[in-house]
């Protein structure tokens, strides 16, 4: 029984350091959530540069108050078909660390939700779905009011690879 009871423990306490505010956004019919920390600021859809020579779904960069921030399509990135951009269409400004220091990365996303308080309990490790399928970038499952949100770790997201190519920028 006490070997049971530890195991519970040590599940519960890899959750623990997972809860806490997360900002949720729908990309289609799905609900995502990314730590609230890593969010500088949320931006109405503005007139995006675009970039030669980048995978698709980086659709280029923006002028926010004069610095160059690079901007992702989540749809495109998570290989979800494009749609038609809506008045809810938004880019959250989020804050990753790149080999240079902090790096600000605009990520387009459908709409925006809400922010909310996460607790461990809520918390469930990313499923397991065997073979060649990448879920690095999936921190956790959140079951709230029946529902599922992904949480997504940005960092794993945007990945090394766009850093390189975003601190070049």
């Amino acid at each position: 029984m006490e070997a049971a009871e530890a195991v519970r423990t040590d599940s519960t306490a890899g959750r623990q350091d997972l809860e806490g505010k997360y900002l949720t956004f729908a990309l289609g019919k799905e609900e995502y959530g990314i730590g609230i920390l890593k969010v500088r600021e949320i931006i109405g859809l503005m007139e995006i540069t675009a970039v030669p020579h980048t995978p698709v779904y980086i659709k280029g960069v923006i002028n926010l108050r004069g610095r160059v921030i690079p901007v992702l399509d989540l749809r495109l990135k998570f290989g979800m078909a494009s749609e038609e951009y809506t008045e809810r269409t938004c880019v959250i400004v989020v804050e990753v660390q790149g080999e240079s220091g902090a790096i600000q990365v605009g990520m387009l996303v459908d709409s925006v939700s809400e922010v909310l308080n996460i607790t461990g309990q809520e918390i469930e490790a990313p499923p397991a779905f065997g073979g060649n399928t990448d879920t690095t970038y999936i921190l956790g499952m959140a079951k709230i009011k029946g529902e599922v949100k992904i949480l997504l770790d940005v960092d794993q997201v945007i990945g090394a690879g766009e850093l390189a190519r975003f601190e070049a920028m």
